[in-house]
C-alpha cells in the first residue's frame, strides 16, 4: 500500500519502510510522527482513493531517524555596472524519516520496533582483566630513549634548486632610415 502525503509544501509518494528526507519536523530521533495530510491512498489490486483535498481519517506514521542540514547553497546577487555584489550561503534544516505504516483508518501501528531494540537485562558486558607489570624500570628506560630522540637534531632537507635565469631575447635590427634598396 502506498500514499501521497504533503509536508513542508511538497508532496511525497511513500510506502512502508521507505526512507524520505523532508523539511524540518519537530521530534527527536526515535520518536514516532503522524503525517495526517494524505492526498491519495492506493495499492496493488486495491481501489485508489483520492482526497478532495485530503483523504478522511487516513494517516501515515513515520519514525524520525535524524535531524540534519542539507548541503549549502550559495545565493549571489549582482547589479551590472553598479558595483553591487552580495554573497550569502544557506543550509536548510531537514528531517530523515522511515515510514512505519500507511493507515487508511488512522490507527497507530504496534510498537514492534521498540520491543526488538530493547536489550535484555541478563546481557552483561564482558569484564576486562588488568595485567600488572612487575618491573617498573621498563617505562623509565623508554622515557630516557624518548628524551634522547628529542635532543637529537633533525635531519636537514636538501635545499631546493633554483631554476637558471633566462637570457633576454636578442633584439631584431630595424632597417636603417634613409637608405633604400635600389
Amino acid at each position: 500500500m502506498f500514499a501521497v502525503i504533503r509536508t513542508g509544501g511538497k508532496q511525497y509518494r511513500v510506502a512502508k519502510d521507505d526512507k524520505i528526507t523532508v523539511e524540518k519536523l519537530a521530534g527527536d530521533p526515535g520518536v514516532m510522527v503522524e503525517l495526517s495530510d494524505v492526498l491519495m491512498i492506493g495499492g496493488a489490486g486495491q481501489k485508489t482513493t483520492v482526497g478532495a483535498p485530503l483523504v478522511d481519517k487516513a494517516a501515515v506514521f513515520a519514525e524520525v531517524l535524524e535531524q540534519s542540514r542539507a548541503d549549502k547553497i550559495i545565493v549571489f546577487k549582482k547589479n551590472r555596472r553598479k558595483n553591487y555584489r552580495r554573497t550569502k550561503g544557506h543550509r536548510q534544516e531537514q528531517t530523515v524519516l522511515r515510514i512505519l505504516d500507511v493507515s487508511p483508518t488512522g490507527t497507530k501501528p504496534k510498537a514492534e520496533a521498540k520491543a526488538k531494540a530493547a536489550p535484555k537485562k541478563d546481557d552483561k558486558p564482558p569484564v576486562e582483566k588488568k595485567v600488572e607489570t612487575k618491573a617498573k624500570e621498563k617505562p623509565a628506560a623508554k622515557e630516557k630513549e624518548v628524551k634522547k630522540e628529542a635532543k637529537a637534531p633533525a635531519a636537514k632537507k636538501p635545499a631546493a634548486k633554483k631554476p637558471a635565469a633566462k637570457k633576454p631575447a636578442a633584439k631584431k635590427k630595424a632597417p636603417a632610415k634613409g637608405k633604400s634598396k635600389e
